[in-house]
Order: structure tokens, then C-alpha cells, then sequence
């Protein structure tokens, strides 16, 4: 039976969590639960660092980014003897069950807090790169493209007022979720992500096409496998003597005000969170699909690749 459940936020932070916080802390008061936040991620469980939330400590969060909780990437956890000392935190401060937000780096770790441990535990998709399987989208997503959004806006300005080629990078290592539709909804002439293969000559073809005096936009995620916007900035420059500008938006796109979309799904998966641990389910990702609550095994969030559809890819070059 539930009574004490812990909430922490792990590797990248993302737009949203603080909503995620505060729905967490007020659905499980309402449930007759004491809410736990532990500071720092798995560095924050190892350590003891946990922290009762109330009213008081998750009021005025909804609207910022970040997470009041903070978050880290723990190496020490993925070692035995650092898991051994996270449970022993866990029990000593009598948590029966936990809810991991984060990416898939983060569900390995609760997948293992249940596996060895037998620790109750439920992820959530915190991750702007919205690559996890199982859910439509995560926590940060809808505000990262906005943000990336904004950015290349303008900065197109001035590709065109001066007739530049710009390559511009967003972030996504090994996803090109925020590449695809930001290029579609900023107009670009390409779009380079990890999912494809980047063709050099079919690139300057689309380049030469607008003009040579005409200002070219191309979107390059990060993990595009010529090494993203600067791979491919000189890559055309070896080949065809063409020079251009290089902007990595970076780490931008993670911070700022959660948009409403994010608010109300982080707020949405929080809830459902608290009540599927109630419920004794556990080693489960609590997503969104259709708009229906989905629990999909930690497991297959990251063994089962989620792809980039098809038709934005055909969209994006049907539209250049």
C-alpha cells in the first residue's frame, strides 16, 4: 500500500518538469500520499537528498523552466555498489514507490531499481528530443521546436537580407524529431537528420536551385552523420567552393516558459503517474497516444526506435 512515493528529474532538464512537480504533489495529496522530491536525480538518491514537497514548496512553478528539483547525469548509479546505496536511501526514508522523469538514460536506471531491487517504479517522458517510444510526445518537446522556431525565424532575416546560406543545427543526437518539423514550419530548403543519409550533391542542388544571390536555409540535427551543421557547412565548401554561416542553436532550445501544450501534458502524465503506482503498476512508462494514457514497459521505450514519420520527411521535400 502506498503512502510515501519519491518524484525525481534526471539528465536533461526539460521545459515542463515544474509542471510535472506540481501535479505530482497535488494529486498525490489528494490520494492521501506524502510526496518526496529527490534533489539532484540519482546523484540526489545516493546522497540522501530528499526533500517533502507541499503547497507552499510547488506554488508559482508551473510557469518556469528548469526543475526545482534540479537534475544530473550519475555515473555512480550504473555502477551495483551506487544502486545498492540509492535503495538503501529509498528504504531508510521509507518511499514505496518512485516516479522517474527523463529520457532514456533515466529509464534504465528505474528499469533497474525494479529489476534488482524490486523498488516500485514508474518513468515519465521528460526529454525535448521526444525520441521515447510509447507516447506521442514528451515533456519539452512542443516548447524546444517553438523556441527552435523563433530562433531561425530570425536568423532567416538576415539570410535574407543578405543572400546567405545558413546551416543551422538543433539538437536531437540520435533523433530528428526537432529538426523535421522546425525545418517544415521555418521553410527550409533541406532538412539533414540522424535517421538519413545526408546527400552532399542533392543538397547543393537544392541550394543552387533558390539562386546564388538568394538567402538558403538548411536545418541539420546534431547528430546528423557528417557531423552536423558544421560537417556539412564544410563539406560543401570542399567540394563546391561555396562558403556559408554556421549557427548552433544549442542548449536555448531546453530552457524558457513551458508552453500550454507542455504544461497541460506534464501536468496530464503526472497525475496519471501518481495513480498508476496506487494502482501497483510498475516498471512502466506512463505516455499519451491518441490522447489516451498508455503504459508501456520501460524496456521497449528505447528497444523499440521511434522513427521519425514518413510523410513529414516527404513533406519537408515536396515543400522546398
Amino acid at each position: 500500500m502506498m503512502k510515501r512515493i519519491a518524484l525525481f528529474t534526471s539528465g536533461g532538464d526539460a521545459p515542463g518538469m515544474n509542471a510535472h512537480i506540481r501535479a505530482i504533489e497535488r494529486v498525490g495529496g489528494k490520494r492521501g500520499l506524502e510526496v518526496v522530491g529527490i534533489i539532484g536525480g540519482y546523484s540526489g538518491m545516493i546522497s540522501g537528498h530528499f526533500e517533502v514537497l507541499d503547497r507552499i514548496r510547488t506554488a508559482n512553478i508551473i510557469d518556469r523552466g528548469g526543475t526545482v528539483l534540479k537534475t544530473s547525469r550519475c555515473e555512480e548509479f550504473f555502477n551495483p555498489d551506487g544502486r545498492v546505496k540509492a535503495v538503501e536511501q529509498l528504504r531508510a526514508h521509507g518511499i514505496d514507490g518512485v516516479i522517474a522523469c527523463g529520457g532514456d538514460g533515466t529509464f534504465h536506471g528505474a528499469h533497474l531499481l525494479w529489476t534488482e531491487h524490486q523498488i516500485p517504479v514508474v518513468g515519465t517522458p521528460g526529454t525535448i528530443d521526444n525520441d521515447l517510444a510509447g507516447t506521442d510526445y514528451t515533456i519539452g518537446y512542443d516548447t524546444a521546436i517553438n523556441t527552435a522556431a523563433q530562433a531561425i525565424d530570425k536568423i532567416r532575416d538576415t539570410a535574407d537580407s543578405h543572400g546567405r546560406l545558413f546551416f543551422i543545427e538543433v539538437m536531437g543526437r540520435h533523433a530528428g524529431f526537432i529538426a523535421m518539423d522546425v525545418g517544415i514550419a521555418c521553410g527550409a530548403e533541406y532538412v539533414a537528420v540522424p535517421e538519413t543519409i545526408t546527400d552532399i550533391d542533392e543538397l547543393y542542388q537544392r541550394i543552387i536551385a533558390q539562386g546564388v544571390d538568394k538567402r538558403t536555409v538548411v536545418i541539420v540535427g546534431e547528430g546528423d552523420e557528417l557531423g552536423g551543421a558544421l560537417g556539412i557547412s564544410k563539406k560543401i565548401e570542399e567540394r563546391y567552393g561555396m562558403s556559408s554561416k554556421v549557427s548552433v542553436l544549442g542548449h536555448i532550445q531546453r530552457g524558457g516558459s513551458p508552453t500550454v501544450r507542455d504544461r497541460v501534458l506534464a501536468s496530464r502524465l503526472g497525475a496519471a503517474a501518481v495513480d498508476a503506482l496506487i494502482a501497483g503498476k510498475t516498471d512502466v512508462m506512463i505516455g499519451e497516444m491518441a490522447s489516451a494514457i498508455t503504459y508501456v514497459p520501460l524496456e521497449d521505450t528505447w528497444k523499440n526506435r521511434k522513427p521519425v514519420p514518413t510523410y513529414l520527411a516527404e513533406l519537408a521535400s515536396i515543400l522546398v
